[in-house]
């Protein structure tokens, strides 16, 4: 009786994270921001110029051109399956959208941009404006539609 408890325990535990995994995945999301240690500041606080020049990613940083208007930045990993998914959709946005670029790295040769940026895993999708200020970010693979909808928010 008692490893039955347990047992059923266990399954509703493991049904309650897959849940809550699944509704995270992939969604966009307006980024956390912290400064030099008086905490994390609202999501609109990017248009502060002392967080904007903090947070800005230059094209050094990427290794190739911010886009006109806006820029698709993805994290990928030689064996992630959803991170070729993720390109073929933010490729297909990119051709799409006038002036946005999308920008593929491996994590693995930029480990020091991912520990910058907080990158847990992959796909990681960052939404640049075009001063490559982050809009919004993504940990899983985004659904076309939220990707435009997320341009809509960077492009001005």
């Amino acid at each position: 009786m008692n490893g039955a408890l347990i047992a059923v325990a266990v399954l509703a535990a493991a049904t309650l994270f897959g849940l809550l995994w699944r509704r995270r995945d992939g969604v966009l999301r307006a980024p956390r921001r912290r400064d030099g240690g008086d905490g994390v500041h609202e999501a609109n606080d990017h248009l502060r110029p002392d967080a904007a020049q903090r947070d800005a990613l230059r094209p050094d940083d990427l290794g190739a051109e911010l886009g006109e208007k806006a820029t698709l930045l993805q994290f990928s990993s030689a064996f992630c399956a959803p991170c070729r998914a993720t390109r073929r959709v933010l490729g297909e946005v990119a051709e799409m959208v006038d002036g946005v670029a999308h920008v593929e790295l491996d994590a693995e040769a930029h480990l020091d941009l991912v520990r910058r940026l907080n990158v847990v895993r992959t796909p990681t999708v960052l939404v640049l404006d075009e001063a490559g200020r982050i809009v919004r970010r993504a940990s899983g693979a985004p659904r076309k539609p939220d990707v435009i909808a997320a341009l809509g928010e960077a492009i001005p």
